[in-house]
């Protein structure tokens, strides 16, 4: 099992994200905490494996505690949840070594992948043999080659994503998969997937729109 600590200010957010983990097979949560120095004190009582760390925390930015953690003797990963966009905060996060950066808000299916590759990656450092370069590269990408792609995802084509592209920049505010696909002539499934792969690149943003009853309704809106 991989212990998990979540860090939320908002003590009604950290329990939304302590039932996403619980919801993963092979993680549990073992606490919570909703300021930096019950995040110490958690860490240092608990022994996580993983932290989930919002970065505004009310006493402390939320990066200024992995430096104290480490400073102890911990070697607990950090994953960074945090609604923070600046690209300082970004850059410092790589430079402390976490393990991904998810931009609040977001969903279990936001979250349920990041966590699987964390235990791919862990597990990989865990078992590795280095016999040579190319273990290396293994363990330092969780099992998977190096390989930057430039082109699109499989089953992804040009022109349906100019198509998304320029539906998502005339939108009056933000769209919903449904209404991108009514849009488009394309399926719902289809809008959802170019919009996700937008998403992910960085181009566009994600929100969530709470109703009455059942999931969030996820709408996205252009950036770049």
């Amino acid at each position: 099992m991989i212990d998990v600590l979540v860090v939320d200010d908002d003590f009604m957010v950290a329990s939304i994200h302590q039932a996403y983990v619980d919801r993963v097979d092979s993680f549990r949560v073992v606490g919570t905490a909703n300021t930096g120095e019950q995040t110490i004190k958690a860490v240092g009582e608990l022994r996580p494996d993983l932290v989930l760390l919002d970065l505004h925390l009310p006493d402390m930015f939320g990066l200024d505690v992995i430096p104290r953690l480490r400073a102890d003797g911990h070697d607990c990963d950090f994953m960074v949840i945090s609604a923070s966009r600046e690209a300082d905060a970004v850059r410092r996060s790589v430079r402390q070594g976490v393990v991904n950066y998810l931009l609040k808000p977001f969903d279990f299916d936001d979250l349920h992948p990041r966590l699987l590759q964390y235990a791919t990656r862990r597990n990989s450092l865990l078992t590795a043999v280095v016999r040579g370069q190319a273990d290396v590269d293994r363990a330092l990408t969780g099992g998977h080659s190096p390989v930057l792609s430039v082109t699109l995802p499989k089953g992804l084509s040009v022109e349906t994503s100019k198509l998304i592209e320029r539906t998502l920049c005339d939108a009056d505010g933000t769209l919903s998969a449904t209404e991108c696909a009514a849009r488009t002539g394309v399926s719902r499934v289809s809008a959802r997937r170019y919009l996700e792969y937008f998403h992910d690149t960085g181009r566009a943003e994600l929100s969530l729109r709470y109703g009455a009853v059942g999931r969030p309704e996820r709408r996205y809106g252009w950036l770049a």
